[in-house]
């Protein structure tokens, strides 16, 4: 463990505002976000919005807006990379000042050249030193009319190595990393050095972050270490892999975060979905937030790539859907109800109609599709019409209407009068209840038909049966 180790755990996540944000995006703001929970420590969010050309508002507002319906909310930030810019620019005059970091005049077609030669001779193409200062050594005259970009002065000779919590030992050779561009020729920070300055300046001991970064946190100890640092704690994640097995990513089909949403997932089915790509807790498969939090540490962290499964996210999602109280469900479905047209009020018969169709479901979407007939008109197919409203049900429809004209309006009298209805017909069960399904409702499967006709209005019913 590093020094860190006593200290308050303090983890950040700390997005590109360059595109829509997507679930394998957002897993690396769950994970810190658990951990810091778990541990009472502090979770930082940081926008690294340094690529000017391809940042936008619009996309900081989508990471902003998923990670406040998943409700991971940070304790510290949003930083912007962009308004630290001054910091960035003092801490590169200190190393300067101190032979940390130097100028280097070297031109891109110099550069070029020299990675052609070096490739010519099976080298890994790298900056040759030039321009690094050493005892006794002669630099070149300094070119006119040249802007130098800042190197930092990387250690020769020896390694650098971490215990990464997800892939165990990692080491690279020093004699693998040349000096690193900190600076352009604008005098703009790189990457690389910015994310080193925010890590010290916020007191970060935990990085948790997506394998893609493996190659830079050399570099990263290098400077942190250069600045009088002891590194973090790093975990990094394998890749979250789409169906098709590629990197998810914009271009091969995933989603906004936010899309979930709009699609009916509850949160929390998200966040339980989300947290088993790529992390476990023995064999459990369906937790509230409150046992994440309670399960979560570093030491079960997957250690190949998790691949997304819609079908799995559709069961999670019927799993919590079910768990969720029907009052907590009511509000979100009058506001899918809201989205297809149909007013419907907050009140205790809605409630009592999540109750008696969520178990059909996986999100709230489908819900309010099922509740629509209550709402709204229905338009039961000719098909069905044909199937079960018959020459040889229709008198007992007749019958049925003039028993719900006189009964008590529940579901226990509702079915006193079909039983009745039945035995006066000669009928079965099904050749009813089915006839009074595609007529009430639209459809001929639903819950128990006496269950569901007690929530709808009287008068609704029988005008709907009357139009057969």
């Amino acid at each position: 463990m590093s020094s860190t180790s006593h200290a308050t755990v303090r983890t950040r996540f700390a997005p590109s505002p360059t595109g829509f944000i997507h679930l394998g995006n957002i897993r690396s703001a769950l994970y810190p976000w658990a951990y810091a929970r778990a541990t009472g420590g502090v979770f930082v969010l940081r926008i690294e919005d340094t690529d000017v050309e391809r940042s936008s508002q619009e996309a900081v507002d989508v990471i902003l807006e998923s990670m406040r319906w998943l409700g991971l909310d940070a304790d510290e930030g949003p930083f912007f990379q962009m308004q630290r810019m001054d910091r960035y620019k003092e801490v590169l005059a200190g190393m300067l000042e101190q032979g940390l970091a130097y100028r280097c005049y070297m031109s891109q077609a110099e550069l070029d050249v020299l990675r052609e030669r070096q490739m010519a001779a099976k080298q890994k193409p790298r900056y040759d030193g030039t321009w690094r200062p050493e005892p006794g050594k002669t630099l070149p005259s300094v070119p006119a009319g040249v802007q130098p970009v800042i190197r930092f002065r990387s250690p020769i000779g020896g390694s650098v190595a971490w215990d990464d919590k997800v892939k165990g030992r990692i080491e690279f050779s020093n004699d693998e990393l040349d000096d690193l561009v900190i600076a352009r020729p604008d005098g703009t920070p790189t990457y690389n050095f910015c994310v080193v300055v925010d890590d010290a300046d916020m007191k970060i001991t935990h990085v948790i972050r997506g394998d893609d970064h493996v190659n830079n946190t050399p570099r990263q100890i290098h400077i942190l270490r250069a600045l009088g640092h002891e590194p973090p704690v790093y975990a990094h994640l394998p890749t979250v892999l789409n169906e098709q097995g590629e990197k998810m990513s914009k271009r091969h089909g995933a989603k906004p975060v936010t899309q979930y949403r709009d699609e009916g997932y509850l949160a929390d089915a998200v966040v339980n979905y989300l947290a088993r790509l790529g992390w476990s807790h023995g064999d459990d498969e369906i937790f509230s937030r409150e046992q994440l939090v309670e399960w979560f540490n570093l030491d079960h962290l997957g250690k190949s790539a998790a691949q997304f499964d819609e079908a799995k996210l559709r069961w999670v999602g019927a799993q919590h859907l079910k768990r969720t109280d029907d009052a907590v469900l009511a509000p979100l479905v009058a506001l899918q109800l809201h989205r297809l047209g149909l007013a419907a009020p907050t009140d205790e018969r809605l409630v009592r109609l999540c109750g008696l169709f969520k178990d059909r479901c996986a999100t709230t979407v489908e819900l309010a599709q099922w509740l629509a007939m209550y709402f709204g008109e229905v338009a039961p197919s000719t098909e069905d019409l044909a199937a079960h409203v018959t020459d040889a049900v229709k008198p007992a429809l007749t019958s049925l209407v003039g028993r719900f004209s006189e009964i008590a309006w529940d579901a226990a009298s509702i079915q006193r009068a079909f039983k009745a209805t039945l035995a006066e017909h000669g009928l079965k069960m099904p050749q009813l209840a089915h006839a009074v399904r595609v007529l009430v409702c639209g459809r001929a499967q639903t819950p128990s038909v006496d269950a569901v006709l007690a929530l709808f209005a009287r008068d609704t019913v029988l005008a709907r049966l009357r139009a057969a």
